[in-house]
């Protein structure tokens, strides 16, 4: 029996068409596009076209996938009622995996995946992306409506993905260069090769479970603390900081201690995530854009970034995108217990994406294990004990 890797690090577990990561050089690419294009010339909705179907589209494939998209904005009031009996102050991840679940009884339809012929319905992978990614959004919006005791606002047929996003969570038409910030940031996180939750798509896909079901469970990964909410953490760093002039302090004191530095570090990359240096240039673009009128917390964490690298560069530690995307959400006025959620909401396009990946040359996961427990007893009946 081949030696046990505990988490499986390094491990391939499958063959993959989607993402790919040169760690070493600080490279991203989904479907051979590099990320830096993508969120140059791309939309949220061409890439997750191009993540379900391994190119561009033409202008006449997105537009009827992006209309599509917003027609399935809308939520059955039976979700909405279900939603409102969720108490306030259940956690938007529980929240969303528990929605995202419930949708399996409001839109069956699941024959494709017993039949014959289970991977090999183009239509039904279409229809269930816009199903899950078309609603998953309006249920983030609606909650920070909700769990206050408020009705949530409708979804709006004119507004791109980003755009209602923003529309729904304050009921103002959004900033067109905050609604850019958050286009670009769902194209980021989007996808991300074999991480836990991806992985847990193609577990769950590999039973032949519905989407709904797929996507319940990958949320439910993501909402683990060693997986996703880094972000908000970071905003949590940058105010205990306070200012630029005890960065150097504060850092030396962090690694003193062996404490978490949040948004530093990435498994994968031994350089600085390229997403972080998008998100970096993204700042500098909203810095010009209100006359250097910003939150000092981006100057806070630029220092830190600066102190890092003079500390942890040789090790090859550089920020990931954790650290400079929270600060952006705060820009736009999304709350920080729900950052984790804006993540699901992106990673749900390159979920989608494994999910039928998996079905195309389906095999149901059954690893094996070493056991190390008792070998074979006789069993002592209770008066013998």
């Amino acid at each position: 029996m081949a030696e046990r890797v505990r988490g499986l690090a390094g491990v391939p577990a499958t063959e993959s068409e989607i993402s790919d990561i040169d760690g070493a050089n600080g490279i991203l690419m989904y479907r051979g596009y590099p990320i830096e294009d993508l969120a140059k010339y791309s939309t949220f909705e061409e890439t997750t076209l191009l993540l379900l179907d391994g190119k561009l589209p033409s202008a006449e494939s997105l537009k009827y996938f992006s209309e599509q998209l917003y027609k399935n904005r809308y939520l059955q009031y039976h979700i909405i009622d279900l939603m409102k009996t969720l108490p306030g102050s259940a956690g938007p991840m529980a929240m969303l995996q528990t929605a995202v679940s419930s949708l399996a009884m409001f839109y069956p339809g699941s024959e494709c995946l017993t039949g014959s012929n289970v991977c090999t319905d183009l239509d039904y992978t279409r229809t269930s992306t816009f199903k899950v990614l078309g609603r998953i959004a309006t249920m983030v919006a609606a909650w920070t409506h909700i769990k206050e005791g408020y009705n949530p606002i409708e979804p709006r047929d004119d507004l791109n993905y980003a755009e209602n996003f923003l529309y729904m969570l304050n009921g103002n038409d959004p900033e067109p260069f905050l609604a850019k910030v958050l286009d670009v940031c769902l194209i980021l996180h989007a996808e991300h090769t074999i991480n836990a939750s991806t992985f847990s798509v193609m577990v769950n896909g590999s039973t032949l479970s519905t989407p709904y079901s797929v996507i319940s469970g990958a949320i439910g990964c993501l909402s683990g603390p060693l997986h996703g909410g880094a972000n908000s953490k970071v905003l949590t760093m940058l105010r205990e900081i306070g200012h630029v002039n005890n960065v150097e302090k504060y850092i030396d004191e962090q690694l003193e201690s062996k404490r978490v530095i949040w948004g530093m570090g990435h498994r994968e990359y031994k350089t600085k995530d390229p997403r972080a240096t998008i998100l970096e240039g993204l700042i500098a673009q909203l810095r010009e854009e209100k006359g250097g009128d910003i939150d000092p917390l981006f100057d806070i964490a630029k220092r830190v970034e600066e102190v890092c690298a003079d500390r942890l560069g040789h090790k090859g530690v550089y920020p990931n995108v954790d650290f400079y995307s929270g600060l952006l959400y705060k820009e736009m006025g999304i709350p920080e217990d729900q950052f984790t959620t804006i993540f699901a909401i992106a990673r749900s396009a390159g979920w989608m994406a494994h999910w039928r990946e998996q079905l195309a040359d389906n095999t149901i996961f059954r690893p094996t294990q070493y056991y190390k427990g008792e070998k074979q007893r006789s069993y002592v009946t209770m008066s013998e004990r």
